[in-house]
């Protein structure tokens, strides 16, 4: 009971802690979003929303790389905060642009993506990582 009412922490658990939000936000991002975007992409690339003016091919390419390969790199730790200001960027358009006028509920992933992933951009990726074996 003393140890749930403390607010110290390990830097052990602080690493594993880093580590699952790294591995299941990377990979749930790639899994559910990413890959079935690539998958769907003659599809989609019509009717995909126009980031910048940059027509919906460009848009839609730019959005697998984040979501795909961007999602693999936070997932492996490795070049963490270069791979996650692209996954920001992504999320910010889907949330105040994209689902703008949506009900909560339908633009709540956006937002809990973004929250963390801004959060491991602050922290950084942890020991357990790439990056931090790099180091």
């Amino acid at each position: 009971m003393k140890k749930l009412l403390s607010i110290r922490y390990s830097e052990w658990a602080f690493n594993v802690a880093l580590l699952s939000l790294r591995l299941v936000f990377g990979i749930v991002m790639m899994v559910d979003h990413g890959i079935p975007k690539m998958m769907k992409f003659a599809d989609l690339q019509s009717k995909f929303y126009d980031f910048l003016g940059l027509g919906g091919k460009w848009s839609l390419m730019l959005v697998i790389f984040s979501e795909v390969f961007c999602s693999l790199f936070l997932a492996l730790g490795l070049f963490t905060r270069f791979a996650l200001i692209p996954l920001i960027i992504t999320m910010l358009v889907a949330y105040f642009v994209v689902h703008a006028g949506d009900a909560l509920p339908d633009k709540e992933p956006s937002l809990l993506y973004l929250t963390v992933y801004f959060a491991i951009l602050l922290v950084g990726p942890g020991k357990i990582s790439v990056d931090g074996m790099i180091k």
